[in-house]
């Protein structure tokens, strides 16, 4: 008994030195004890409540913010180690220093974001434990054998992650070096199976697969294994991928816009670029999976999918719609403002193509955000006819709109090429006759597109669900494949007549970053209310039914207050994460001698608007 003190003392003075070591112990200990509320139920105890409220904020608003914070902070640790490794793979093939660097540089932001995310997945364990425990009864009761997986690919993740980011510059030459890379696969090897556990959690509970008999394990894999929790896989494994880049490509235009030294804004513009292009590389086949998603959701249940699709959630779409196009207007303009800033002579030459560009996707933005049923006062719907507008509800269906997403991203993608292809002159012989059969395949994809979604009028909706949507996503991908092939092909040996210049990019390039990660992370929250509020009053569909005085879906205008205030409350959280990512830096310029400045490239940039005249006087 006596050395019992000495034990715990050992215990706190390790906790207090390591603030990720609590995260990991505090979420740890809380999947352990989650389990235990299920194995309540084996020795006859049942809770005395089904539920408990907390005082003003409510359970439920309380688990919404959350659980809601933890998914966002979850998608960027997830999803940056994926192109952080990818681009230390880049370097070591390449020996490229500036891909190592960018790669420490997104690996030390994960670093600052881990132990936040473990904290707030404690947090949120917790509260549905005390909230919900009739809930988490059940579901811990079917559950059990995942929980167990849960908490060791945990421990490793968490061990893996500190041997990666603080062996860095240990293992930077040789054999120690593969063995970095591997610990950077491992990485995330692990973190792709964190993510899909706990998906098959949130998917049973809008699709269950429930059986009585059998084992422990057999009852876990088949709730594990419905219907929707593949295509929430894919889709949260895409979305992550955006989050992240978006994310590090707003860590990169901050970093940009405070930048006092030339060398400091070229490596954040191109940090900028890297972000935004793993930003465009993951938004592009992200609106299929999406529609992958709603696709099995109708298998499963078609009421959902009507209440999703048709009933009250239908107007989120609309917002979706919006949010979508600006994040495609965003990305495409940072594309375009590359050509013109980047690569000196290129914006005459590329002028006419940008503009034309603009239009088509300013066009089907438009019909993508047409609702389908107007809200309008009875005079106005018996001028109509209805509800639904004679020439504009046209255009409010999903023949319409899965169309103009297609043409958008197919836009986006030849802003990409075109960007790549600044600049430089193609010498292979077969160079003119692979750009006329690209241009061939370009506008019949096109009209194909077009084709396939204006007889989708003309057919019942399971031909045009099932196959002319399916067709039209399949046509999208073929020309994003083979386009990149040949362009790489024909590039490869290409000459270069413009060096692209780093760091004269205007001021409003950084700010289109940080408006790219602020649009991706409204349409997360977006379409994390759509899900949830698909079950309507059910806890698990058709299964469990939610007796609480919260058994209602929130009204949109309702809705969308918490959804801005999860924005907000997660930017401030990724702001404080990037100010202690940067804390290390503020001191370098003290020992590495004078800042550079003047007049020309190592001048500040100018404000939006403004001009370098004025910028020297504040």
């Amino acid at each position: 008994m006596m050395q019992r003190p000495g034990i715990i003392q050992r215990l706190v003075r390790f906790l207090a030195e390591s603030p990720a070591a609590v995260a990991a112990f505090v979420a740890t200990l809380g999947a352990l004890v989650a389990p235990a509320v299920g194995l309540a139920a084996d020795t006859g105890f049942t809770s005395a409540v089904a539920y408990r409220d907390v005082p003003v904020v409510g359970s439920r608003n309380l688990v919404w913010v959350i659980a809601q914070l933890h998914l966002l902070l979850a998608g960027f640790v997830l999803g940056v180690p994926i192109f952080a490794w990818l681009c230390e793979v880049v370097g070591w093939k390449t020996g490229e220093k500036r891909y190592d660097k960018l790669a420490k540089e997104f690996t030390k932001l994960l670093s600052s974001a881990y132990s936040t995310t473990a904290l707030f997945g404690g947090i949120l364990l917790f509260i549905l434990i005390g909230a919900y425990p009739k809930l988490m009864a059940y579901l811990s009761d079917i559950f059990f054998p995942s929980f167990m997986v849960y908490c060791a690919l945990f421990l490793l993740e968490t061990a893996t992650l500190y041997m990666y980011w603080y062996g860095w510059d240990a293992m930077s030459e040789g054999g120690s070096k593969v063995f970095h890379l591997f610990l950077g696969f491992m990485l995330n090897f692990f973190a792709f199976f964190i993510m899909i556990i706990p998906n098959s959690w949130a998917t049973f509970q809008a699709s269950p697969v429930v059986i009585a008999e059998g084992s422990d394990l057999a009852r876990a894999w088949a709730a594990t294994w419905n219907p929707t929790w593949w295509p929430v896989n894919i889709h949260r494994l895409i979305a992550n991928v955006v989050l992240g880049g978006y994310i590090c490509g707003a860590y990169a235009g901050i970093r940009y816009l405070s930048a006092r030294t030339p060398e400091e804004r070229e490596h954040y513009d191109w940090m900028g670029y890297v972000g935004n292009f793993i930003g465009v590389f993951g938004l592009l086949p992200l609106p299929f999976a999406g529609y992958w998603l709603m696709r099995e959701i109708y298998q499963y249940n078609q009421q959902m999918g009507i209440t999703l699709m048709g009933g009250f959630l239908s107007w989120l779409f609309i917002l979706q719609a919006m949010l979508i196009g600006v994040l495609f207007l965003g990305s495409n303009y940072y594309f375009w403002m590359g050509i013109a800033h980047r690569i000196p002579g290129s914006e005459a030459q590329y002028k006419k193509p940008i503009l034309t560009m603009l239009v088509i996707l300013l066009l089907c933005l438009g019909v993508w955000m047409t609702p389908h049923s107007l809200v309008a006062s009875l005079a106005e719907a018996q001028k109509m006819g209805g509800t639904h507008h004679p020439l504009l509800g046209v255009f409010g269906v999903m023949s319409a709109k899965m169309t103009v997403s297609n043409l958008m991203v197919l836009v986006t993608f030849m802003s990409f090429l075109m960007y790549w292809q600044a600049g430089k002159q193609a010498t292979v012989g077969w160079a003119r006759v692979a750009k006329a059969i690209m241009n061939a395949l370009l506008v019949i994809a096109g009209l194909a597109v077009i084709a396939l979604g204006v007889y989708g009028y003309f057919v019942p909706a399971i031909i045009r669900i099932n196959y002319f949507s399916t067709s039209q996503v399949g046509i999208v991908l073929f020309v994003l494949v083979t386009f990149t092939l040949l362009t790489s092909a024909i590039l490869k040996s290409a000459k270069t007549t413009t060096e692209m210049v780093w760091g004269r990019m205007p001021p409003r390039a950084g700010y289109a970053l940080v408006l790219n990660a602020v649009m991706v992370i409204l349409l997360m929250t977006l379409m994390g209310y759509a899900r949830s509020s698909s079950r309507v009053h059910w806890h698990v569909y058709g299964v469990m039914r939610d007796s609480s005085q919260y058994a209602f879906s929130p009204a949109l205008g309702y809705a969308a207050v918490l959804m801005a205030a999860n924005t907000f409350m997660f930017c401030m959280i990724v702001a404080f994460i990037f100010w202690v990512a940067t804390m290390g830096d503020k001191a370098k310029p003290a020992h590495g001698g004078k800042e550079k400045s003047g007049d020309g490239h190592g001048a500040l940039p100018a404000m939006a608007g403004g001009s370098q005249t004025l910028d020297k006087q504040i």
